[in-house]
């Protein structure tokens, strides 16, 4: 009997891309607030509310490119040809942002510079990673077993509208980690910063729901005939009372909620996502088991993810219990000058 592993990969790749959505996608977010804030101390304050987690959160990255290169290496082979330049500018944005983070703290003169180069890589970055999305949304060119478009089929209009969608989709995460983790005049910027990014993004929700269906007659098929429809009803119900619930912790003293809100509509888009593209791994040409790698492979590769992932786990976890509570702009990441 040949134990079937692809749900079992399955499941770990989506949680490794939803947790790094989720970890960097907020301190990504924090750093395009960061363009937008005003004063030194309250800059101070919100660098030090990611210092201690930010270089951490990228590990899910990591763990969800090896994934699907050693798991899905059919699936890796023809996505990666496909958004070759998205990912090269996401990968260059976030080492310039790390650079950023570190020379803004200790090379003072140019604090200015690196202030700017801070909020760009992540705005950058971010941007480049909603492309991706989106182009795997719509799909690939392929021929066979490869992949049949140019370097830059990725340069579509709803590409670059995923794109632009998650710069204000993490800027929301960002607004309530800030909310959380910040108190009086930059706590209160952090809500109307979240209000109007809340906004950007159900628009966002809409138009993606809208424009995804009406491009592909398979997922508008899936999403509106009989009794699909009322199976996955509660998708979009479930999504407009998060939003609610999210506006009004925004309006109001709560300070986890909001965090907890912006997971919830990040939660029910990827599941939308996955709704409308199951089973596909290589829209719409493979499914994941078509894509899979050996049942030899995946049981090795298994062996060593099942010791690993408890410790990325425990890791992740202790960070953020260790850092928990309040931060301020005279305690933190920065070295006072001598």
């Amino acid at each position: 009997m040949v134990l079937d592993l692809v749900p079992l990969w399955t499941i770990l790749l989506a949680m490794a891309v939803f947790h790094y959505v989720v970890f960097d996608g907020f301190d990504l977010g924090v750093g395009i607030l960061y363009g937008f804030v005003r004063s030194e101390d309250a800059r101070a304050t919100v660098m030090n509310s990611v210092a201690p987690i930010w270089n951490g959160n990228a590990t899910w990255l990591v763990f969800g490119g090896l994934g699907l290169l050693t798991a899905f290496p059919l699936a890796f082979a023809i996505i990666i040809p496909a958004v070759y330049f998205p990912i090269l500018i996401m990968l260059l944005a976030l080492v310039f942002r790390g650079v950023a983070f570190e020379f803004r703290f200790k090379e003072t003169g140019l604090r200015r510079f690196w202030d700017r180069a801070f909020f760009g890589g992540s705005a950058t970055a971010t941007f480049a990673q909603g492309v991706v999305l989106g182009t795997f949304i719509q799909g690939f060119k392929v021929d066979g077993r490869h992949f049949a478009g140019t370097s830059f089929d990725w340069m579509t209009p709803f590409a670059l509208l995923t794109g632009i969608a998650l710069i204000f989709g993490y800027s929301l995460l960002g607004a309530g980690w800030l909310i959380l983790k910040t108190e009086d005049g930059l706590q209160r910027w952090a809500r109307r910063a979240g209000r109007a990014c809340l906004i950007a993004v159900l628009v966002a929700i809409l138009a993606v729901s809208i424009w995804t269906p009406l491009s592909n007659a398979d997922i508008a098929q899936r999403w509106f005939t009989w009794p699909n429809i009322g199976f996955l009803a509660p998708v979009p119900v479930v999504t407009a009372l998060i939003a609610a619930g999210e506006w009004y912790a925004l309006n109001r003293q709560q300070e986890l909620t909001p965090f907890l809100g912006a997971i919830g509509l990040f939660s029910m888009s990827f599941i939308g996502i996955a709704i409308s593209l199951w089973p596909m791994i290589v829209p719409f040409h493979y499914t994941l088991w078509e894509a899979a790698s050996s049942e030899s492979t995946q049981a090795f590769l298994l062996i060593g993810t099942l010791f690993l992932l408890p410790v990325i786990l425990m890791y992740t976890a202790w960070s953020y219990w260790v850092f928990r509570g309040k931060v301020r702009s005279d305690i933190g990441y920065e070295v006072p000058q001598e």
